[in-house]
């Protein structure tokens, strides 16, 4: 566990693992301009690439959105008992 510590503490490690993440995100998203959508159901199937932004943004938006809740309204004061 330590290992793995320093190696994410190491700026030119860390990029490195985020342009691997991109690139991951990229080669996930391409293949989806190339399948033929068959059974359009809503006018926003047929954008490519619509459900991996969806999921993202939705993503986010949780994380966003737990955070907020757990600042304003689960967190206490440092000395709340005191």
């Amino acid at each position: 566990m330590e290992k793995m510590m320093a190696y994410l503490a190491n700026p030119k490690n860390v990029k490195t693992l985020w342009i691997i993440l991109g690139i991951g995100l990229v080669l996930t998203v391409i293949p989806d301009f190339f399948i033929p959508r068959e059974h359009i159901i809503f006018p926003w199937d047929g954008i490519p690439g619509f459900n991996a932004v969806y999921g993202f943004v939705s993503s986010v938006l949780i994380v966003i959105v737990a955070r907020v809740i757990g600042h304003k309204l689960l967190m206490k004061e440092e000395d709340y008992y005191d």
